[in-house]
């Protein structure tokens, strides 16, 4: 909650926050509201190079306008690439996008419920750009069972799925760079589920979405502690931003909206610690792979509540991702 963030804050110390980092490319899925919206913000303040990966051309053109006037970067540049979907009216072409670049703000369409996108996005991103950092915040919880195009589980296709294609594709990317890094925003709501690999996409059980969310965050944390693992030249993390109020929680949980209120983190607040993990030299000092909440490395797990994978489960979820990932690829 809010007070939780107050009390934990008085503990931060901040030079940690306190850097530049012209020079340093950082890509931000979700980036158009919340917590991505204020973590591209205060990047781009810094003087980073912020790759903003949105959904909605709309929305996403409306935020970017937003961060460049709150950041004070502005000199527009438009640059055509090959692509299959247009942005908005004024900027079709038959066969381009338009990829707007405004100071050090780059703004890309890609719907991270579609695998094939993800592949595509990546071959085109990884021709023309570095990157430091990748922070993986864009989620989605849809509380009635819906299927994508290609027939995967909307849920389990944007949090997970498209999670694990855009990062294993863009690890070879990061690992040319110095410092490079990766940061996944689950939730605590995982702590409540076990990694459950028998049904990834929910058709043997009764639909909750909520559960479903966790699901997916707790395999998020797995997958962070495992890249960790088989990938020691990047350092990973995973968070939980804590209750905060930002329109996917309005939107996804408005009775959980409802009765927190006020209790209610700012979308500032909750964006803290994904910021200091991605800017802070504080943070290699930690081991790769951990969770955090409030700058600090948390349990992932509750006392007794039966909650950890073994070794097998967790091979099993990631032979499962990879022979999806391939199969779109």
């Amino acid at each position: 909650s809010r007070s939780g963030y107050e009390s934990a804050s008085k503990d931060f110390v901040p030079a940690d926050l306190e850097v530049q980092v012209p020079g340093r490319a950082f890509l931000i899925t979700g980036g158009n509201s919340g917590i991505g919206k204020v973590t591209a913000t205060e990047i781009a303040k810094r003087g980073g190079t912020v790759h903003l990966v949105c959904r909605d051309p709309g929305r996403a053109e409306g935020a970017k306008g937003e961060i460049i006037r709150e950041s004070g970067n502005q000199w527009p540049v438009s640059v055509l690439l090959p692509w299959k979907q247009p942005l908005p009216t004024e900027s079709r072409s038959p066969a381009f996008e338009r990829l707007d670049v405004t100071g050090n703000i780059f703004l890309h369409i890609v719907d991270l419920s579609d695998p094939k996108r993800i592949w595509k996005f990546v071959e085109n991103f990884k021709q023309e750009h570095k990157l430091n950092v990748l922070i993986n915040n864009a989620g989605c919880m849809v509380n009635e069972r819906e299927l994508t195009e290609d027939g995967l589980e909307k849920n389990f296709a944007t949090n997970t799925l498209g999670v694990y294609i855009l990062t294993t594709a863009l690890i070879p990317v990061l690992e040319k760079e110095h410092d490079p890094r990766v940061i996944t925003v689950s939730s605590g709501g995982m702590l409540v589920q076990k990694l459950n690999t028998h049904d990834l996409q929910s058709e043997r059980t009764a639909f909750n979405g909520t559960m479903v969310y966790a699901q997916n965050k707790r395999q998020q944390v797995v997958l962070t502690e495992r890249w960790a693992q088989m990938h020691p030249a990047i350092h990973f993390s995973s968070m939980h931003p804590g209750w905060a109020d930002t329109p996917a929680v309005r939107l996804s949980m408005p009775g959980f909206h409802a009765r927190l209120g006020d209790r209610l983190r700012s979308a500032a607040q909750g964006a803290d610690t994904v910021l200091w993990l991605a800017l802070s030299s504080a943070v290699t000092t930690q081991p790769s792979g951990l969770f955090f909440q409030d700058r600090k490395p948390v349990p992932t797990h509750l006392p007794f509540a039966g909650t950890s994978s073994s070794p097998a489960e967790e091979d099993k979820l990631i032979e499962i991702l990879e022979q999806l990932a391939q199969r779109f690829k």
